[in-house]
C-alpha cells in the first residue's frame, strides 16, 4: 500500500457527495456567461458604440477596480465579459474552496476520513481525491464556458480563453484551500482563511489595475484574478499566462502534500490557542452563544458590504458616462429602478448586495443542522434550554446580521454617492434603497427555518432557491419570460427604490411570508427528533 492508495474510490464517492453542488454552480456560472454574452452583443451592434462604453469603463477608477480594465475597446467579447469575468471568478474560486475543504478537513473534523482510513487508505489519498474532483470540476467548466459563449456569439478562440481563465482561477484557489485544510484544525476557519485569501488578492489586483502608470501596476501580478485578466481573453488571448496559474497551483498543491505528510490526523500545523478558563456571563444564554459562533463570519462579511458599498456610491455618479448607448438605458431601467438613471443603477446594484446578503443568511441558519449532525446540540438542549428558543437564537442572528450588511453597505454607498453628488442628503434615500430588500432575504432564511423544522435532510433547498433567484433575476428580463415565472422570485415584489414610488404593500406581504415560514419550521423542531431525518 503506498500513501496514494485508495485515490480512486474515495474520488469516486466524493463525486456522488458533491454531485449536487457541482452541477447546479457549474450550471449557475455558466448559464450567468452566456446570459452576459447575449445580453452585450445585442447592445453594442457597432464598433463605434463598443468603443464608447469601454472608455467610460477605463475611465472610471470605480469600475476598474471593481471589475478590471479592458484592454480591447474594440472587441464585443472584452465588453460583454468585463463584470462576468472578475465577479465570476470570485464564485469560482469559492466553489473550489468549498469542495476542497468539505473534502479533506470537514471529513476528519467530522471522524469520516478516521472512519475510512481503517481500510487501504492511504495517509495522502484524501487530499489527493479531493483536488482530482476539483481539477475535474473546473476542466468540465472550463469547456462549458467556452462553448456556452461561442454559442452566444462570441469569438470561439476568446470563449476558450475566458474558460480557462475561470478554470485556472479554480485550481489555484484549490491549492490555496488545499494548504489551508493543513494549517487549521476545523472546517470553518480553513473556509475562512482561504477566503481572507481571496479577498486580499482581489483588492491586489483591484490597486494594481488603477494605479497610474508609474505607479504599482505590478501588484495585478501577485493575484491568480489579476492572471485572468492579463490571460486578456477577446483581446490577445496570452496563453502564455496560463503557466503562471498552472505552475501557481502545482507548486501551491505541492506543499498541501507536503504539510499533509507531516502533521497527525486531525491536528492542524497552527498551534490551537487556549480559550479562558471560564466562560463570559454572554455565553450563559443560546444567544449569546450563537453570536460568539457567528461573529467572525459577520465581521468579514461587514467588512466586505462596506468596501462594496463605497465602489458602488462612487460608481452611481459615473454611470450616465457608462450608458450613453440608448438600449444599455433600457436595459437597466428595465432591470430595476425608474426615473433618474443613477438611482435605476443604484437599485440594480443593491439588488445583487441583497442576493449575497442572502447567502449570509442561509449560511448562519444552515448552521443549526451542521450544530445538530455534529451532536453540539444535544449538551445545550439537555440543559434549560428548549428547541424553539436554541432554535431562535441563530435566526436572531441571520435576521440582524442581514439587516446589519445591507445597512452598512447602504451607509457607505450614501455618503460615497452624497460627497461626489456634492449633498450627503442623497445618503438615506440610498440607505433605503438597501434596507428595503430586507423582507426578500429573510423569505429565503425563512425558507431554510421552514426546511430545518419540517424535512432536515432538505435544508439545501436555501442554496437551490438562492441559485433560482439568481437566474430569474438574470435571465427573466432578457429572456423576456411570463410575469408569473418573474414573480416567483421574492425579489421581484420589492420596490425598485430609490427611483419608483415606495410601496408598504409588498414590504409588508413578504415580512409576512417569512414570518409563516418561521412559524412553520419553529413547529416542527418542536415535533421532530433531534438528529433525525
Amino acid at each position: 500500500m503506498t500513501s496514494l492508495s485508495g485515490t480512486g474510490p474515495l474520488a469516486r464517492l466524493a463525486l456522488r457527495r458533491s454531485r449536487a453542488v457541482l452541477v447546479g454552480g457549474i450550471l449557475v456560472l455558466v448559464v450567468i456567461a452566456a446570459a452576459s454574452a447575449e445580453a452585450t452583443v445585442g447592445l453594442y451592434p457597432t464598433l463605434p458604440s463598443r468603443v464608447e462604453a469601454a472608455g467610460a469603463v477605463n475611465g472610471s477608477q470605480a469600475l476598474v477596480a471593481l471589475f478590471g480594465r479592458i484592454y480591447d475597446p474594440s472587441s464585443i467579447g472584452a465588453l460583454a465579459m468585463i463584470k462576468t469575468g472578475s465577479i465570476g471568478a470570485v464564485f469560482v474560486a469559492l466553489l473550489s474552496i468549498v469542495l476542497v475543504v468539505q473534502h479533506t478537513r470537514a471529513d476528519e473534523e467530522a471522524g469520516r476520513t478516521e472512519l475510512a482510513g481503517g481500510t487501504a487508505l492511504g495517509r495522502l489519498a484524501p487530499l489527493a481525491a479531493a483536488l482530482g474532483l476539483v481539477l475535474a470540476a473546473n476542466i468540465g467548466l472550463a469547456l462549458l464556458t467556452a462553448a456556452a459563449l461561442t454559442a452566444s456569439g462570441l469569438p470561439a478562440a476568446g470563449s476558450l480563453a475566458f474558460g480557462c481563465a475561470w478554470g485556472g482561477v479554480g485550481l489555484a484557489f484549490a491549492a490555496v484551500a488545499a494548504v489551508a485544510a493543513q494549517l487549521t484544525t476545523g472546517a470553518r476557519a480553513a473556509t475562512a482563511l482561504s477566503a481572507v485569501v481571496l479577498a486580499v488578492v482581489y483588492v491586489l489586483r483591484a490597486v494594481g489595475d488603477t494605479a497610474s502608470a508609474d505607479g504599482p501596476r505590478w501588484l495585478s501580478w501577485l493575484s491568480p484574478i489579476g492572471w485572468a485578466q492579463q490571460f486578456r481573453p477577446y483581446a490577445g488571448d496570452r496563453w502564455w499566462v496560463l503557466l503562471i496559474t498552472l505552475g501557481f497551483a502545482g507548486a501551491v498543491a505541492g506543499a498541501a502534500f507536503l504539510l499533509r505528510a507531516r502533521r497527525d490526523l486531525g491536528a492542524g500545523l497552527l498551534p490551537a490557542r487556549a480559550g479562558p478558563a471560564r466562560a463570559v456571563a454572554a455565553l450563559g444564554s443560546p444567544l449569546g452563544l450563537a453570536w460568539r459562533l457567528h461573529r467572525g463570519a459577520l465581521l468579514g462579511w461587514t467588512v466586505a458590504f462596506a468596501a462594496v458599498g463605497v465602489l458602488v456610491g462612487g460608481m452611481a455618479s459615473d454611470v450616465s458616462g457608462f450608458l450613453n448607448n440608448p438600449n444599455a438605458r433600457d436595459l437597466i431601467t428595465r432591470l430595476g429602478g425608474e426615473k433618474a438613471l443613477g438611482d435605476a443603477f443604484l437599485a440594480v446594484e443593491f439588488g445583487f448586495l441583497a442576493l449575497l446578503a442572502s447567502a449570509y443568511g442561509i449560511q448562519v441558519v444552515l448552521r443549526l443542522r451542521s450544530e445538530e449532525t455534529g451532536l453540539r446540540a444535544e449538551p445545550v438542549l439537555a440543559a434549560a434550554v428548549g428547541r424553539v428558543r436554541w432554535t431562535l437564537s441563530h435566526v436572531a442572528v441571520a435576521l440582524a446580521g442581514t439587516t446589519l450588511l445591507l445597512g452598512v453597505a447602504g451607509v457607505a454607498a450614501g455618503l460615497a454617492y452624497g460627497a461626489r453628488a456634492g449633498d450627503l442628503s442623497e445618503a438615506w434615500r440610498v440607505v433605503a434603497a438597501g434596507l428595503v430588500q430586507l423582507p426578500a432575504v429573510w423569505v429565503l432564511a425563512a425558507l431554510v427555518v421552514a426546511a430545518f423544522g419540517l424535512a432536515p435532510r432538505f435544508v439545501v433547498v436555501g442554496w437551490v432557491a438562492l441559485a433560482g433567484v439568481v437566474l430569474l433575476g438574470e435571465l427573466g428580463p432578457l429572456l423576456e419570460l411570463p410575469q408569473w415565472a418573474l414573480d416567483l422570485s421574492p425579489f421581484a415584489h420589492v420596490p425598485k427604490f430609490p427611483g419608483a414610488a415606495f410601496s408598504l404593500v409588498p414590504v409588508v406581504a413578504l415580512t409576512a411570508v417569512a414570518a409563516l415560514l418561521g412559524a412553520a419550521g419553529l413547529s416542527g423542531i418542536r415535533r421532530r427528533d433531534i438528529g433525525g431525518p
